[in-house]
């Protein structure tokens, strides 16, 4: 196994994670001069983001109320973050 860099996710109470991913993998993905942490959690908003669109979209069967409302507060949350609606960087709306 190659190199790795261990980056961690603190949760609301306190929880902590860490997680390997390959060396130089975010440097591969990130801009000139943004800062590692940046472009990990970019990629976790990101991430979050679309899996609460599969659900609340693409899921067989009534997709509860909190489910939309989660969906709803995770696309707001990704516009602000990254300045395009989720709709537009999925290319697709529903």
């Amino acid at each position: 196994m190659g190199e790795t860099e261990t980056y961690a996710i603190t949760g609301p109470d306190g929880d902590e994670e860490s997680f390997e991913l390959p060396a130089g993998l975010v440097d591969v993905l990130s801009q000139q001069g943004e800062k590692p942490t940046r472009v990990v959690s970019d990629v976790v908003v990101q991430a979050m983001a679309q899996q609460a669109h599969v659900i609340a979209h693409h899921s067989e069967g009534e997709v509860p109320d909190d489910i939309e409302e989660i969906n709803d507060t995770a696309a707001e949350l990704f516009e602000e973050r990254f300045g395009q609606s989720l709709e537009d960087a999925l290319g697709h709306s529903h």
